[in-house]
């Protein structure tokens, strides 16, 4: 079986408040993108995992792919298998990236073994594996709240925008992320904002942690307007950074692909 995790972009993001058990309130629109790893999934004798493709640091903890098997098979009756992870998505980037990957190694493992899960149980168990994995079950255009578990779809269809990625190779921590961020009330209504005309998000859809991490990291409102300037009619840091991305009504000009090297163009 092979699968096509794909990230995600925040479309405004609100830290509301901190909560007692440590995680924070948010509010956010998820839209899903095009840009992929690539999942292979292969009934073996026993377990193994592979990654290849972006290389990351060294870690003890296992990889989300590995946490994902071990909770389905500790669940339900789930036979060895073999995933192959092609990591095309850049990790501490604001993509969502390892949460999709997570997300469908459930999904997948629940087709491939017909577990016959509903949505709704797949999105309880992600949520034990991170905030973002329950949006990549559905994975459909979405308001969510809480801590990102609670998912509510959106009616936002940006078909026919050209989106520009550009991950300026800084990896951001959610952790670090969190703790420079002050949680505050939203001053809009995140769904009457998105009901806008796009050109009118600018002034109104706004990423808490943006100001923050760009503070740190001037080159993320440096990257922000230079799409401006190079005609985007929205253009903000994804999630929690550091990714930045532009919506774009017409074909993006070359002088971005030269110029900033994105790790993607394309149509939604």
């Amino acid at each position: 079986m092979i699968l096509f995790p794909n990230a995600k972009i925040n479309l405004g993001l609100h830290v509301l408040l901190k909560r007692n058990d440590g995680f924070h309130e948010i509010e956010s629109c998820m839209y899903p993108i095009p840009l992929c790893d690539i999942l292979e999934i292969i009934p073996a004798q026993k377990f193994s995992f592979v990654q290849t493709g972006i290389s990351f640091p060294p870690s003890a903890e296992k990889n989300l792919c590995e946490k994902a098997y071990d909770l389905l098979s500790q669940n339900f009756n789930v036979p060895p298998v073999y995933i192959h992870l092609r990591k095309q998505i850049p990790s501490g980037a604001g993509l969502g990236g390892g949460s999709s990957d997570a997300a469908f190694v459930l999904k997948g493992l629940n087709e491939l073994f017909s577990l016959n899960l509903s949505n709704e149980t797949l999105e309880t168990l992600s949520a034990e594996l991170g905030s973002d994995c329950p949006f990549f079950i559905a994975n459909v255009p979405s308001i969510v709240r809480g801590r990102g578990e609670i998912l509510s779809p959106f009616n936002l269809d940006l078909k026919g925008t050209f989106l520009v990625l550009i991950n300026p190779d800084i990896h951001v921590s959610t952790k670090d992320a969190y703790a420079i961020v002050s949680p505050k009330k939203a001053v809009n209504k995140l769904e009457e904002v998105l009901s806008y005309n796009r050109n009118e998000w600018k002034s109104s859809l706004v990423n808490d942690f943006q100001v923050p991490i760009a503070k740190n990291y001037p080159v993320i409102s440096e990257t922000i307007d230079f799409l401006y300037q190079n005609g985007a009619n929205y253009a903000a840091m994804s999630g929690s950074g550091s990714t930045v991305f532009g919506l774009f009504d017409f074909t993006p000009p070359a002088e971005i692909r030269i110029t900033k090297a994105p790790i993607f163009i394309g149509e939604l």
